[in-house]
């Protein structure tokens, strides 16, 4: 049976038609699945109990649900989230202050082989499905508001999965999220992180979503990023440049560069002189990220020094740097160490 989530307004029109009734009652049911994210036909209040029952006997819903549940130290919350198919997903909340933040997935697993990442290191099961994403900002939020008070303010595409690899579902996903007849949120609390994919990047500064833009970076020599992020030999960082002076020149936004520091790895001082290079091809900034062992050891120790000397240097250099400290950490929150554990 068809999930109704599948389905566009229009669609949602033409299938009232066929039973007879009015258009309107099209928006009032996608109000209830986008806007208020319902998912039982029988709280659907305004609809008749005959209409209902034509919906329940025509159509499915199979939202996504919190099955694992945990809680870090430091606020964090991580969920394990049950699709309906079995598969399983993590998302997260991550609390300040000043805001509440959702880092959702958008795949089952990962298409990509990042060594340095725990969701890479899990096969690809498949793509996300719309409703699957709206669903683990929708579930964030009521958490958000229950544990902090605060509806949720931010949103990052930078759970388990590459965005880029299930493009039309997370944009689709995107626009769910932001129309006033979805969630409602604002597009520029919404940062979409890629790995580098030069086509995809430029697309989605066609598709002009007035979203905010991160690449996952880690070394601006050609080399080195290909031995940590090997999928990159096909992507080389002229090519990544140039699609990301696109993206500045269609958006007028600032692109995030994520960074890890690994001692050996990328702490030289010709290490930091080619990042110094390439923020200096297109306005852009640094995000340092304490990285989060997975048991790999090549890339368990953290070169604290070399990090500082990361933020001298780019600051120097009038880069506009940031240091992110580490989220849930001690629950497997933290970036890069998504990857369902508990998973069969």
């Amino acid at each position: 049976m068809k999930d109704i989530r599948t389905l566009s307004l229009d669609q949602l029109k033409d299938y009232f038609g066929t039973i007879g009734e009015k258009p309107f009652r099209a928006k009032q049911v996608y109000d209830w699945i986008w806007s208020k994210n319902l998912h039982s036909f029988e709280e659907m209040t305004n609809l008749s109990k005959n209409l209902r029952e034509h919906l329940i006997r025509d159509f499915v819903m199979n939202p996504a649900a919190v099955d694992q549940f945990q809680k870090s130290t430091d606020g964090t919350i991580k969920n394990g989230v049950k699709l309906h198919d079995g598969l399983m997903v993590e998302s997260v909340l991550i609390p300040t202050e000043t805001r509440t933040t959702a880092c959702v997935s958008s795949q089952v697993g990962c298409s990509l082989n990042c060594e340095f990442c725990a969701t890479a290191k899990l096969k690809r099961m498949r793509n996300l499905e719309v409703a699957e994403i709206v669903d683990q900002v929708a579930l964030i939020d009521r958490q958000s508001k229950e544990y902090y008070n605060r509806p949720l303010t931010n949103i990052v595409f930078m759970g388990m999965g590459e965005p880029m690899m299930n493009y039309k579902n997370v944009v689709e996903a995107i626009k769910k999220i932001t129309q006033p007849e979805g969630l409602g949120m604002s597009p520029r609390r919404i940062t979409v992180s890629t790995s580098g994919i030069p086509k995809m990047i430029k697309m989605l500064a066609d598709d002009e979503l007035r979203v905010k833009l991160a690449l996952s970076l880690h070394s601006a020599i050609e080399s080195t990023r290909n031995e940590i992020m090997p999928f990159s030999d096909k992507f080389p960082l002229t090519d990544i440049m140039e699609a990301l002076q696109y993206w500045y020149k269609k958006t007028g936004s600032v692109i995030t560069f994520e960074y890890c520091v690994w001692k050996g790895i990328n702490d030289k001082d010709e290490d930091i002189k080619a990042l110094i290079k390439y923020c200096r091809q297109v306005p852009s900034k640094v995000n340092l990220i304490q990285y989060n062992p997975i048991g790999e050891g090549k890339f368990d120790h953290r070169s604290v020094a070399a990090e500082e000397k990361y933020v001298r240097e780019l600051e120097k250099a009038g880069v506009t740097v940031m240091v992110r400290k580490s989220r849930g950490g001690d629950i497997d929150a933290a970036c890069g160490q998504l990857a369902n554990k508990t998973a069969e």
